[in-house]
């Protein structure tokens, strides 16, 4: 996720450090302990990337059900928060991690940060996203990483926007591209892993020598991409980016109608549906958490009907519950990608940082 740099109302709502959202104003005292008795706790640590985000309201409605305080620890995207909890293994910063995405997963899984734990409702949860049979992590969001492509950019033109990866290599859209990079964005990476999952160990280096001669640009990040060099999103125009394709999320579009001003009746962005690869997120229970039971409430929280339909317009991402209902705004403006490449997470595991490796050496040096 993740991470996460996803979209520009993820992107503004994070912020890094420790954030309390209490129904009672603090920490809960468990008055019901007996003399001599050690008290449970009643606050619950969410560890988190920075783009984690929840409604007040939704929170707060968990909170004074639950009887728990959620005290969240953001710490940066999704692989600088994981590396802090594997250096931290046994004595975690919280109960529950949050972000760890199938492009880390074997990471975390390997380093043993995790606790089992099967959630109430885990048969709600679509299937294909159930990539841990030992439950020590459970799937709450979904997103597909793709290429979004300028509307009027390619209207002016009278050019077809790409909507393949072959597309993108073809003379008519040369010098129009702009990626992350690989080694340090996790909107990179997918992209990478996209290439991966569609021309195989022996082909995707092929396809990004093609690539580079064919113009992409390399940054560093998501926002630098999408806000900067991208010609279509609204922080693009006004930094007068000159790229009409950025390597983004399928959900960008309907982010730009939201935030919009006057908000569009239409999308200015479009998605290449032939671009794309899944990215999954991920929570689990840490292995010694301080308040396992309070650990185990909140993750039966983040798979709940209200967290998941709340998830859509807080962190741009799709529920991975069956029966939750997706925002108008996602209904009307985004789009559904059918088949995404995939990439398995053992054989990401295996392959990851000699992949990054190579194309680093490949393309950006």
């Amino acid at each position: 996720m993740s991470t996460t740099q996803r979209i520009a109302g993820a992107a503004l709502a994070a912020a890094l450090g420790v954030t309390t959202l209490s129904a009672c104003g603090g920490e809960a005292k468990d008055k019901t302990a007996g003399a001599g008795d050690a008290p449970k706790s009643k606050t619950v640590t969410l560890v988190s990337h920075d783009s984690f985000n929840v409604t007040d309201s939704v929170l707060k409605e968990f909170e004074q059900q639950s009887g728990y305080t959620v005290k969240r620890l953001k710490s940066g995207d999704a692989g600088a928060a994981l590396n802090q909890e594997i250096l931290t293994k046994g004595s975690p910063r919280g109960d529950v991690f949050f972000g760890v995405d199938n492009t880390l997963l074997s990471r975390a899984l390997d380093n043993g940060i995790f606790t089992p734990y099967q959630v109430k409702g885990m048969d709600g949860i679509k299937s294909e996203f159930m990539l841990d049979p030992q439950h020590r992590v459970t799937p709450i969001d979904s997103g597909d990483i793709c290429v979004n492509y300028d509307k009027q950019y390619f209207a002016d033109k009278k050019l077809a926007p790409p909507q393949t990866l072959d597309d993108l290599i073809k003379p008519e859209y040369k010098n129009l591209l702009v990626t992350e990079n690989a080694a340090t964005s996790s909107p990179g990476l997918g992209f990478l892993l996209a290439s991966v999952g569609k021309y195989g160990e022996d082909g995707w280096k092929d396809y990004w020598s093609k690539l580079k001669a064919n113009g992409v640009e390399v940054v560093d990040g998501w926002e630098q991409a999408y806000n900067e060099r991208f010609s279509g999103s609204a922080g693009g125009k006004k930094a007068k980016g000159d790229r009409p394709l950025v390597v983004s999320y399928a959900s960008s579009p309907p982010v730009e109608v939201l935030y919009g001003e006057p908000q569009p009746a239409e999308a200015p962005t479009g998605v290449s549906t032939g671009t794309c690869f899944r990215q999954v997120e991920f929570a689990g229970l840490l292995n010694g958490a301080k308040n396992p039971e309070g650990g185990k409430a909140l993750l039966d929280f983040l798979v709940g009907k209200k967290f998941q339909e709340d998830m859509p317009l807080q962190m741009f991402v799709n529920p991975v519950v069956k029966d939750a209902q997706l925002p108008e705004i996602f209904t009307k403006h985004g789009v559904v990608i059918d088949k995404p490449e995939n990439v398995t997470p053992d054989a990401i595991a295996k392959n990851r940082e000699q992949w990054v490796k190579a194309w680093s050496s490949l393309v950006v040096k």
